[in-house]
């Protein structure tokens, strides 16, 4: 009996390749036929058009000047958009549209008219299409918005270092006490890491999804927080995977452990940055400074998760600072997006990507918990933990929500 070839299933490598191009490219043209057969047939004799137009605005970023209101709007719809009237608080009001009044699809425009706002108010802001269809915005506390200069660049700096690299530092503080822990408390130590992490993940996916709710049906909201939250993980796994191969002492796997939790948590803190950016530049200075003192007082913690994995090594006093960096500035840059050219596509994509890596860095740590405790499994002690990290952080987000 003679032994199957396991190559001789394979595809000939010396084929034509202009006849394999064609190949590929048979279903894509008959594809094409088809769309175009229903288009000709007017949807199979089904195509009638809708009793009312179908028609969406989104509103993506308010300007307040002395006397004056931009509105960014892009529109959503199946077709394009004219608009047609302004009304604020009850009142019409001129406006011009710059490049247009009429919006195609998926195009943007910028909104202008003379209007007398008062700082704090709030205005209610309604418009209506040539179809008399109504959108609706309303600016929460009206006050002028900053412009991109340096000193609007250097607050933002400031904001980003108060939320993300200060704290993040002084939780690595802790660092030289948590030397002085057992084996039981080292174990400890990683589930509450783990605690942590899981309720921002979860924090980080319940964003994503609720201003997925909020663009446009084009973007496809959930489809982005997937994107994000998927494709991050699995990069983040291609990567630790490649560093597993390479031949690394306990110490130094440990590091690259920590590494990774740097990385995750400074995506995350990437999405905190915009969203405490976006509330500034939308008038909501009150909210982003209430933003500010409530990520400050979270933020301490992440500097634990991030030291935890390397508390029974001497990591170099640079790498160290490099962790801290890694997780901490990101927040400065989410900070600069979110306050100057706020997208909220990205918005919704930032959270999923900082989730998506904070998921991953579960799996490292839950992994390396397991590896530690083989000999000596402590289930009580990691479920003691981990619910300790995901209560605390669920306390001090009650000065956030």
């Amino acid at each position: 009996m003679t032994t199957p070839n396991p190559t001789t299933n394979l595809p000939d490598s010396n084929t034509n390749p202009v006849r394999t191009i064609a190949l590929f490219l048979l279903p894509i043209v008959l594809l094409i036929g088809v769309i175009a057969l229903f288009v000709y047939t007017a949807g199979a004799g089904l195509n009638a058009p809708p009793a009312a137009p179908i028609e969406s605005l989104e509103f993506e970023r308010t300007s307040l000047r002395n006397g004056e209101i931009e509105l960014g709007v892009r529109n959503t719809s199946p077709q394009a958009i004219t608009l047609s009237v302004m009304i604020i608080n009850d009142a019409v009001w001129p406006f011009s549209a710059s490049p247009s009044l009429t919006i195609p699809r998926l195009g943007r425009a910028v909104l202008s008219t003379r209007f007398p706002w008062v700082e704090a108010e709030m205005y209610a802001v309604k418009l209506f299409s040539t179809n008399a269809v109504p959108f609706e915005t309303v600016i929460e506390a009206a006050t002028e918005t900053k412009t991109t200069d340096t000193a609007t660049l250097l607050s933002f700096t400031l904001i980003g270092l108060y939320v993300g690299v200060i704290p993040i530092f002084l939780g690595m503080l802790w660092f030289p006490a948590l030397r002085r822990l057992g084996p039981r408390a080292f174990t400890f130590l990683m589930a509450v890491t783990v605690g942590l992490l899981i309720f921002l993940g979860i924090d980080a996916t319940t964003e994503a999804l609720e201003l997925a709710g909020e663009i446009g049906g084009p973007f496809q909201g959930i489809g982005l927080v997937g994107i994000g939250i998927v494709a991050t993980f699995l990069l983040l796994d291609a990567i630790s995977r490649r560093q597993q191969r390479i031949g690394r002492s306990e110490s130094e796997q440990r590091l690259a452990v920590a590494s990774m939790i740097a990385v995750g948590i400074g995506l995350h803190n990437l999405g905190e940055g915009l969203a405490i950016g976006a509330a500034f530049s939308s008038g909501a200075a009150a909210l982003g400074a209430f933003l500010v003192i409530g990520f400050i007082i979270q933020n301490i913690t992440e500097g634990l998760g991030i030291i935890a994995p390397v508390v029974r090594d001497r990591p170099a006093f640079a790498s160290l600072v490099w962790l801290g960096i890694i997780g901490g500035a990101p927040a400065i840059l989410g900070a600069w997006i979110g306050g100057l050219i706020y997208w909220r596509p990205a918005g919704v994509l930032f959270p999923a990507i900082g989730a998506g890596a904070v998921f991953e860095v579960v799996y490292e740590l839950a992994k390396l918990i397991q590896r530690d405790t083989r000999n000596r499994p402590m289930p009580l002690t990691v479920f003691a933990g981990a619910s300790l990290g995901m209560f605390m952080l669920y306390v001090t987000g009650l000065l956030i929500k």
